[in-house]
């Protein structure tokens, strides 16, 4: 798996304003902008991002994917710090 290739699986399952990965082939880091995330809590908010793996935590495809999630509003605060 690419980080290119689980950018676009998030993307595809989730709409996103801003979307970035990266990662070595195992762990993964991502940075999640989404309008979905407005009024969910953050554990609301990864298991969305997990839904749209589906089963390709438990099958090791994707070991490890750490994230930040946020909403567009949150976003646009923490650019302008």
């Amino acid at each position: 798996m690419t980080s290119e290739e689980l950018q676009k699986i998030i993307a595809a399952g989730l709409p996103c304003e801003h979307l970035d990965v990266s990662g070595d082939g195992r762990h993964w880091y991502a940075t999640i902008v989404s309008s979905v995330f407005e009024g969910q809590r953050l554990i609301q908010r990864q298991q969305r991002v997990y839904a749209t793996l589906g089963n390709r935590m438990q099958t090791d495809e994707v070991h490890a994917l750490s994230m930040k999630t946020l909403t567009p509003a949150e976003w646009a605060a923490k650019n302008a710090a």
